[in-house]
């Protein structure tokens, strides 16, 4: 892996034996940080964390402004990875960038083995293409409603001065999206979603692959996973997507 690569995805745990690789991608706010112990909890794949540019260890760079650029940009990244079968995990603003870094793969030739489009529905995409909203405060007091980030970390100036810049890059990208029907993915859909998110992106998985397409609901709002990561879920949908494979 290049140094470049090396900066856009973070390995916490190594797993020679892995036989498959799932590689995780953030909300929008997000860093690779969120899915650290990812890695050491699901012991039977080989998790990769995606770093988007404008933090953590990228800070040096500028956030994304465009998100199928972004895209390829991590395929480029992921495609040495492809040794092994990969599976791809986004939630919120990460879905819709995993379903463009598997359609970035595609047309290289490269299939994944399952999309799991997490804090998002299976729906007609909203009609409302607004502009996001940029106010300090309210985006701060979204965060914490959320569940994303605590109310005493929130009021840290440090804090906001870090991250408030790619927080709204983030948004002014992921609002200025606009998603093309193809090419399709050929690999199953799961989506997750909180049976108290009203939060959840929404997304119309089961026009956008030939595979199968399930939503699974799960207890909890859009940051559902901070408490109760779908570990058991993942294991599942992956062994059977993949008989034999542990």
């Amino acid at each position: 892996m290049t140094a470049h690569a090396s900066r856009q995805l973070a390995r916490a745990t190594a797993r020679p034996e892995a036989r498959l690789r799932l590689v995780c991608f953030p909300h929008a706010g997000g860093s690779a940080a969120f899915y650290r112990s990812w890695g050491q909890s699901l012991t039977e794949v080989e998790v990769h964390a995606v770093q988007y540019p404008g933090r953590a260890d990228r800070f040096d760079e500028e956030p994304p402004h465009d998100l199928v650029r972004l895209a390829t940009d991590i395929a480029d990244a992921v495609e040495p990875l492809a040794d092994l079968p990969l599976a791809f995990f986004g939630h919120s603003m990460g879905a819709p960038v995993a379903l463009e870094t598997a359609r970035a793969l595609q047309r290289r030739g490269i299939y994944i083995e399952h999309l799991f489009a997490s804090g998002s529905r299976d729906a007609p995409l909203p009609t409302d293409r607004s502009v996001p909203e940029e106010d300090p405060d309210q985006l701060l007091k979204g965060l914490v409603e959320l569940g994303g980030t605590d109310a005493e970390m929130a009021a840290d100036p440090v804090f906001q001065e870090v991250v408030l810049p790619y927080l709204i890059a983030d948004g002014r990208m992921f609002h200025s999206y606009d998603m093309a029907p193809e090419p399709l993915l050929r690999c199953p859909v799961t989506a997750i979603v909180g049976d108290q998110d009203d939060d959840a992106d929404r997304r119309p998985w089961s026009a956008l692959s030939t595979g199968p397409v399930q939503e699974v609901r799960v207890p909890g709002n859009h940051f559902y996973l901070i408490a109760d990561p779908p570990y058991s879920l993942l294991r599942e949908a992956l062994s059977v997507s993949r008989p034999g494979a542990y």
